[in-house]
C-alpha cells in the first residue's frame, strides 16, 4: 500500500512537471529594466510585484522552448517532498539546461542543470548563485511605461509609484490592490508594522518605538515584533538610513515604494514622500549616503550634500545653507544639490558648488 501511494504521487508529479514543461511562456509586453539576466546562475531578490517573474520570462522567451523548465513554487499542487524526488530525473531525461524556480523556498532541492535561476523575497546564502536585487521601478525605468516625457510623467510617477503592475490597475482600485498584495505577501505582524511605518516615512524611528505604539492596539510580543521588523528590513520592504558617524543612533526609515504611503495611511505629507522618492533613487544607484542634523543626505565619496525641498526659492536656500554651514566647512563639502519640483538655479558659495535642480532632471542626469 505504501509503495502504491509512493508510485501514485510520483506519477502525479510527473504529469505536473510535464504540464510545466509544455506550457508556453506568455508575456504581454516587457519594459526596459536596468537589471538583466545573462547566461549565469542567479538568485533574484525583490519585494512582491517588483517584476522578478517578468524579468525571467523575458529571458526565457529568448531560449529554445525545450531547453528550460519554469516552475512557480507557489503552485498549491506541488508536493515538495515528491518534487524533490522527481525533479532531478525529469531534468535529466528531458535534457533541461535552464531550471527556473520562481518564488523559491529552501525546502526545494536543486537539480543538476547548466543554469539555475531562483527568485525570492528572502536572500539565501548560496555560493554558486550570483545575486540580482530587483527594486521597484526608478524614475528612468518608469518612463518606459509613459507615452510622453513631460511634467505629466512625473505627476503620474507620484500617483503610481514604482510597482510595474500598477500601470494596469484602475485608479479607483489601486489602494485596495496594494493592500491585498501586501497582505498576501506578508504575515499579519509584518503587515501591521508596515502600516505603521507608512505613517513614519522619512522620519527617525526605532523598533522600540514601533513596539510602544502597536502594543496599545494589540497584544504583541516584543521579540516577535523585533523579528518581524528585521524581516521587513531583510526583504527590503523598509530601508534604514544611518546617521553620519553615529551607527548606533536612531535610523531614518524609508518605504520600498512611495505608493505604499497612500495605500496604507491617510496621512498626507508631500515633503516626506518627496524625500523618500529621492532616497530610493540614491539606493538604486548604489551610492553610499547618510543623514545628519539638518542634512537629508550626505554622500561622503562625492563630498556632496543633497537637500530635499520640493517647493522653495533662493531665499529659503540661503537660509538653509546658513543653518548647515558648520557641516559644510567641517566635511569640506564640494557640492550642495537642492532637489526641487520645478525650480532651477545656481548659487555662488566660497567653498561649495550649489545648485537647485528639479527632480526629473536630477534623476535622469545620473
Amino acid at each position: 500500500m505504501i509503495k502504491y501511494e509512493k508510485d501514485f504521487y510520483g506519477e502525479i508529479m510527473e504529469i505536473l512537471l510535464e504540464e510545466f514543461y509544455k506550457t508556453d511562456i506568455y508575456l504581454e509586453k516587457f519594459h526596459y529594466r536596468k537589471v538583466f539576466i545573462e547566461e549565469k546562475s542567479y538568485q533574484i531578490n525583490g519585494i512582491t510585484q517588483s517584476g522578478k517573474t517578468k524579468l525571467i520570462k523575458n529571458y526565457l522567451l529568448s531560449l529554445k522552448k525545450s531547453s528550460y523548465l519554469y516552475i512557480d513554487c507557489n503552485d498549491i499542487r506541488i508536493n515538495i517532498d515528491v518534487l524533490n524526488k522527481n525533479l532531478p530525473t525529469f531534468c535529466k531525461e528531458n535534457k533541461i539546461d535552464v531550471l527556473i524556480l520562481d518564488n523559491y523556498t529552501d525546502t526545494i532541492k536543486f537539480a543538476n542543470v547548466s543554469q539555475l535561476i531562483i527568485t525570492s523575497e528572502i536572500h539565501y546564502e548560496i555560493d554558486f548563485l550570483e545575486t540580482l536585487t530587483l527594486y521597484p521601478l526608478d524614475y528612468e525605468e518608469f518612463l518606459a511605461y509613459e507615452h510622453k516625457y513631460d511634467s505629466s510623467a512625473l505627476n503620474h510617477f507620484f500617483k503610481l509609484g514604482g510597482l510595474p503592475s500598477m500601470h494596469k490597475v484602475n485608479a479607483d482600485e489601486r489602494n485596495i490592490y496594494i493592500q491585498k498584495t501586501l497582505k498576501y505577501a506578508l504575515d499579519v505582524m509584518e503587515f501591521d508594522i508596515l502600516c505603521f511605518c507608512a505613517k513614519m516615512m522619512s522620519q527617525k524611528i526605532s523598533p522600540f518605538s514601533v513596539y510602544e505604539r502597536l502594543k496599545n492596539s494589540r497584544k504583541v510580543s516584543k521579540d516577535k515584533l523585533y523579528k518581524s521588523y528585521e524581516n521587513l528590513v531583510a526583504k527590503k520592504y523598509i530601508h534604514l538610513l544611518e546617521k553620519n558617524n553615529h551607527p548606533k543612533a536612531i535610523k531614518k526609515l524609508y518605504l520600498c515604494d512611495i505608493s505604499l504611503k497612500t495605500a496604507l495611511t491617510v496621512d498626507k505629507h508631500f515633503g516626506r514622500l518627496f524625500e523618500n522618492m529621492i532616497y530610493l533613487e540614491l539606493l538604486k544607484s548604489n551610492r553610499e549616503c547618510y543623514y545628519d542634523d539638518g542634512i537629508d543626505f550626505y554622500l561622503p565619496h562625492a563630498e556632496e550634500i543633497i537637500l530635499c525641498m520640493p517647493f522653495t526659492d533662493e531665499r529659503a536656500l540661503f537660509k538653509k545653507i546658513e543653518q548647515i554651514e558648520g557641516f559644510i566647512f567641517r566635511y569640506q563639502i564640494k557640492k550642495i544639490t537642492m532637489i526641487t519640483m520645478n525650480r532651477e538655479a545656481k548659487v555662488s558659495h566660497p567653498l561649495s558648488k550649489i545648485e537647485m535642480i528639479p527632480f526629473d532632471i536630477w534623476a535622469l542626469g545620473d
